[in-house]
Order: C-alpha cells, then structure tokens, then sequence
C-alpha cells in the first residue's frame, strides 16, 4: 500500500502576512503546485485526504478533492505544533486506503525521521519544500520505502 506524504505549497511569507496565520492562503505558485499534486495522485485514487486546519494546507488538497468528488478532511494531528506520536499514527493508518496527508515545515522533517526509524528507506536527503510529495510505500501497516518528488512549479 502507499502513503502521501505532502508538505502545504507556496503560501507566501508568514512576516508579511497580517492577519490569523491559520487563514492565510496559497499564492499564485501555490495554486499551480497544488493542481501538480493532483496531477501527480489522481491516477492513485487516494480514499482519504486529510489535511492540517490551516487555510493553505486545506487549499493544496482542494484540486485533488474535487477531482476525485471527495472531501478535505482536517484535523488538529496535522496542525503547526502537532504531537509527533500522534501525527505519526494518523499517518500510518492511511496505508490501506492510500491516504494523502497535508502538513507542515514544522511536523514534516521529524515525521520523516520517525518513518526512517521505524524501517523506511530512502535514497537521498530528507528534503520537504513547500509543494514537495513523499511516496511512502508500506506493508502490514510499516513503511518501506520512501521517494521524495519535488514541486511542479
């Protein structure tokens, strides 16, 4: 089975944002990595989307969800500040239904060392740009493998 693992695209720099944080929303570029997302998972035919609450990391899942006619589903576990432990479960029960996940700069390098830890390997660095995808792929629930894809645009 497989896991997507993608970190929210181009939102812009938080120091020139005013406003709630949680609600600022994707850029131009942004917008053109989430559809490559889309591009690149709907062939997948993912069962879940689950996506940190904040407006960009919903917004880089919205292309995905409308193609597929499903739902962005958020959750805290996802969010800026998020346990390791808990995103890291919520993670690994998306293998059997080929789940994508939408998170953050802050919870996506420590997530991957933990998938590292727990057996999964990869063939180079542990690299999570805005718009970036990991393709994790497991087996009985435990990662295996992972490949990283840099953003469309």
């Amino acid at each position: 089975m497989t896991i997507f693992l993608t970190r929210h695209a181009h939102a812009g720099k938080r120091s020139l944002w005013e406003g709630d944080d949680r609600l600022r929303p994707l850029t131009g570029r942004g917008e053109a990595q989430s559809e490559g997302i889309a591009a690149r998972l709907l062939a997948e035919r993912p069962g879940r989307l689950l996506s940190s609450p904040y407006l960009r990391c919903v917004q880089t899942l919205e292309p995905l969800a409308a193609q597929l006619g499903s739902e962005v589903e958020a959750t805290d576990d996802l969010a800026e500040g998020a346990s390791i432990d808990a995103a890291l479960e919520l993670l690994l029960s998306l293998d059997e239904v080929n789940g994508v996940a939408c998170s953050h700069g802050d919870l996506i390098p420590p997530l991957l060392r933990a998938l590292c830890e727990i057996g999964m390997v990869v063939d180079g660095p542990l690299l999570d740009q805005k718009g970036s995808l990991w393709v994790i792929e497991t087996a009985a629930g435990r990662p295996v493998s992972g490949r990283y894809h840099p953003p469309t645009a």
